[in-house]
């Protein structure tokens, strides 16, 4: 008779070697990233929404706050995993912990972005934390050599955690000055806890492959808002000409914003010792990426017969704005990295963001929609002309 092995239920915390070979995502890493994406997406409809009702102050700051509690939840993930992926059940259940916080916290998104009550968003952000804290813990219980550094990260977690979750309470004025400083706490916590170790405990190869991996899936939430817009235009007139331009620009840009980020060399993998930073310095590329769908949706939607309720202008400038700072993203991760500002691979992308910029304040949507993409492609053809020989040292 079969008898039940309760082996695996017994694991243990690890270290994972930073040089180890052939170090790939593992299948619950990138399930993770899909469940991340769907909560990215409801940011991007919500941030969608408040542009078309021309509540641009709204819009801005309600994203800006959702979308860095998505992303900063997935990096510490991210970046735990790299050093500590047992792979055992425990860590897999603390892991659907951390995805079932990223999901409440979707479901608080409308909630946040039309009434301003950012209970649920709060709730799901701490469910996510109460499983990055209790893998950290487990960490300092079952490798004693990481147990100061693993302290380091979970101790000031469970008291940032209590300071959001009373910032509830904050009169509205203070609302924003209280998460920009909360915030700041955040980002702080891997700095003062990386402090303690000789080199890195995160793999090179591995971090690489994740941020891709995100870029990916946060391109793909692009094309599907895009094509949302697309078809509700589409199914009230027809294919007419404009928006077929501003489809196949919008097309045109998230492949191009591919193409730029994965076939450009200066920023895909971190330079030595400056870990955190290039990390840090990829939440303007993801936020771009994540915001840029919703104007292609807001530009298509101006097409609609009976007109658009909302200005002409702010949609023309939800295509150019995102794109811009995607370029101006991708110009401070290499800068991060170590190339200056006169190089042949950087100096390109702060025009193209310029003239993107021009176009969004100065041109209707279509033009928009069909200049950026334009800039885009000419910036792309220029990276595969350079051989990057030029740039200083």
């Amino acid at each position: 008779m079969p008898t039940l092995d309760t082996s695996r239920l017994r694991g243990r915390a690890v270290l994972r070697d930073p040089d180890e070979g052939h170090r790939a995502a593992t299948n619950l890493e990138l399930f993770f990233d899909l469940v991340y994406v769907v909560a990215v997406g409801r940011a991007a409809a919500a941030l969608h929404h408040q542009l078309g009702a021309e509540h641009v102050g709204d819009a801005l700051v309600g994203f800006a706050t959702m979308f860095f509690a998505l992303w900063w939840s997935w990096m510490n993930f991210t970046w735990f995993a790299s050093a500590h992926d047992s792979d055992d059940v425990t860590h897999r259940l603390l892991t659907l912990l951390q995805m079932a916080g990223a999901l409440v916290l979707a479901a608080g998104v409308t909630r946040a972005a039309e009434q301003g009550d950012y209970v649920i968003i709060t709730v799901g952000y701490a469910i996510a934390r109460v499983g990055l804290v209790a893998s950290w813990l487990r960490v300092a219980r079952d490798q004693p050599e990481e147990r100061t550094r693993a302290l380091r990260y979970a101790l000031p977690l469970i008291a940032l955690q209590v300071v959001w979750g009373l910032r509830l309470l904050v009169p509205d004025a203070l609302a924003l000055p209280s998460f920009v400083l909360l915030a700041a706490a955040e980002l702080a916590i891997p700095m003062y806890a990386e402090r303690v170790g000789a080199r890195a405990r995160f793999h090179p190869g591995h971090i690489e492959e994740r941020y891709g991996l995100f870029v990916i899936i946060l391109l793909g939430e692009t094309i599907l808002s895009a094509t949302t817009g697309f078809q509700t235009a589409f199914d009230e007139g027809g294919l007419t000409l404009d928006l077929a331009v501003i489809g196949i620009g919008g097309l045109v840009l998230a492949f191009t914003a591919w193409w730029l980020y994965f076939d450009h060399p200066g920023h895909l993998a971190p330079a030595p010792g400056r870990n955190f930073q290039w990390g840090y310095a990829h939440v303007i590329v993801f936020a771009a990426l994540a915001a840029m769908g919703s104007g292609v949706a807001l530009d298509a939607e101006t097409l609609l017969a009976g007109g658009h309720h909302g200005s002409p202008r702010i949609a023309a400038l939800a295509v150019a704005v995102p794109a811009a700072a995607y370029l101006l993203g991708l110009v401070v991760v290499m800068l991060v990295n170590g190339l200056r500002l006169g190089a042949i691979r950087v100096w390109p992308k702060i025009i193209g963001a310029a003239a993107m910029l021009l176009i969004g304040t100065t041109a209707g949507v279509v033009a928009t929609a069909g200049g950026c993409a334009l800039v885009m492609l000419v910036l792309t053809a220029w990276m595969v002309l350079d051989t990057g020989e030029a740039d200083p040292a």
